[in-house]
């Protein structure tokens, strides 16, 4: 039973990825401190603040909105990471790190959705 938004795999996956990018962006040149490294942060903080927030919601469209909001901030994350790639910025092995948990934590957002979508039509007349 799920007790707290801790306990969901979704948003500790989602911690472990904005820690991999907080560890990434420590390699980037020091001129995209306020650049790309600050935005990768911040579309990575955004997706476990999301979950957590979404999940103290008091219905399913709200828990939903806040799932969407965390899933729209993980592509960003995606289109930047590709960016960082492209620019030559960040150890090959620390992107791809990141890239892999930003594509785990987008299927486990995407399976929660569905998964709501399905409750929400059973539930419904």
């Amino acid at each position: 039973m799920v007790k707290s938004f801790r306990d969901l795999l979704v948003w500790q996956r989602a911690i472990q990825l904005s820690v991999a990018i907080y560890r990434l962006t420590q390699g980037f040149p020091r001129e995209e401190l306020y650049g790309l490294s600050s935005q990768i942060r911040l579309a990575s903080v955004s997706v476990p603040s999301n979950i957590a927030e979404g999940h103290g919601r008091l219905n399913t469209g709200e828990y939903r909105q806040f799932l969407g909001i965390a899933r729209g901030s993980n592509f960003e994350l995606q289109t930047q990471l590709e960016i960082a790639r492209a620019l030559g910025f960040g150890k090959s092995e620390l992107l791809d790190e990141a890239e892999g948990l930003s594509h785990e934590v987008g299927k486990m957002i995407h399976g929660i959705l569905e998964g709501i979508k399905d409750k929400d039509s059973v539930q419904r007349p």
